[in-house]
């Protein structure tokens, strides 16, 4: 393999690091942000008396765990590739 076919191959092995470093960065702000957002639909909920804001509070914890979980798996995917 030329010098110059190696350095292309690094050049693409690099930027894909990059790309992957980057969504992992952005994966594991989501799970912050996430986590927030489930503790504070747990005060709203822990806070209310209402039927119709309970069942609105148990859809929306749902909802962002489920979305805590699609975050979890994409950040364990991406970090087994990095192996």
């Amino acid at each position: 393999m030329t010098e110059a076919a190696k350095n292309k191959v690094f050049s693409f092995r690099r930027r894909a690091e990059n790309e992957r470093d980057e969504e992992l960065r952005a994966l594991r702000e989501g799970l912050i942000r996430t986590r927030t957002l489930i503790n504070q639909a747990y005060v709203g909920f822990n806070g209310t008396g209402d039927p119709d804001l309970i069942e609105s509070y148990v859809f929306e914890i749902n909802s962002l765990q489920a979305r805590y979980s699609y975050l979890l798996r994409r950040v364990k995917e991406l970090e087994g590739q990095e192996a």
